[in-house]
């Protein structure tokens, strides 16, 4: 069967796979490293309730096994994972809509076992905000970018110069003592029954925060408000530029992927590692 990757892909170009694991779904794709675009069809699977760490590894070894039927997955593909939490070393620290039971988990390990292949864990906001400041919104922007993903909750990505300052977490400053999300997100704005310019003047207060903190010279606005920016855009004020994101809901995907090939050479490691460990297991179990 035609891989739909080689339909689209040219032999100087890389490819790797993204997942982005949210509080809802479960999406992956292979993606073009040189442009951003899809290299796949994206698959998308609801994410298991609770959303503990083994049941999540399981939806992953899915949606990449139905990937795997109409593409090849070479044994050193990139492969990069992002979650809604602080990442250190491939190990989740915060759980923000997922079970908390992923705290202290090494992501990274996990995957990696799952699916048999060295994989790389990332923030699900810095990878977004790698894949716009990258080939998005901000591609050739200097100085300080600053990437907002606002749905669910409030997720931020920052880069000085290119340079990803990774689990910033800026949607948990507090604004009239509770976190910005829970006052500014998207859900929030629904849940208070808030019209666009009330919510706009209320998020000015968090840019306001934000700027004075960071002084970015471009904000870039993902996630669900970013596809309606017309609707308040007017009501924003900013001393930095403030554009929408350009790859919307799939920045996650192409971040992670690129994550996990800016790691490639510490990831086909990882893979030896896990696959040396599966034969000696099976050996030991043999014998």
């Amino acid at each position: 069967m035609r891989s739909y990757a080689s339909a689209v892909a040219t032999k100087a170009d890389r490819v790797g796979l993204g997942i982005d694991i949210g509080g809802t779904g479960v999406k992956a794709a292979l993606v073009n490293l040189t442009t951003g675009a899809l290299a796949s069809k994206r698959v998308r699977v609801v994410t298991p309730k609770p959303s503990t760490p083994d049941a999540v590894a399981q939806t992953v070894k899915q949606v990449v096994d139905t990937i795997a039927v109409d593409n090849a997955l070479p044994a050193d593909l990139p492969v990069g994972a992002g979650l809604p939490g602080v990442i250190k070393r491939g190990q989740v620290m915060t759980a923000a809509n997922i079970d908390k039971s992923w705290i202290g988990v090494s992501a990274a390990v996990l995957f990696s076992e799952a699916l048999g292949r060295g994989v790389v864990a990332v923030n699900d906001a810095d990878a977004a905000a790698i894949a716009e400041a990258r080939l998005g919104a901000g591609k050739g922007a200097t100085g300080t970018v600053l990437l907002l993903t606002i749905g669910t909750g409030i997720g931020s990505g920052l880069l000085v110069d290119g340079q990803l300052v990774p689990n910033t977490e800026f949607g948990h400053i507090e604004i009239k003592g509770r976190d910005a999300e829970h006052q500014l997100s998207g859900v929030a704005r629904e849940r208070r029954g808030l019209r666009w310019k009330a919510w706009a003047q209320e998020f000015n207060v968090y840019l306001a925060h934000l700027e004075g903190y960071v002084w970015p010279d471009l904000i870039i606005l993902g996630g669900g408000v970013s596809k309606v920016l017309d609707k308040y855009r007017e009501y924003l004020k900013s001393t930095a530029p403030i554009v929408p994101a350009q790859f919307l809901n799939v920045a996650g995907i192409i971040g992670a992927a690129l994550a996990a090939a800016d790691a490639h050479p510490i990831a086909s490691r990882a893979a030896r590692t896990t696959a040396a460990a599966s034969a000696g297991a099976s050996g030991a179990a043999n014998r």
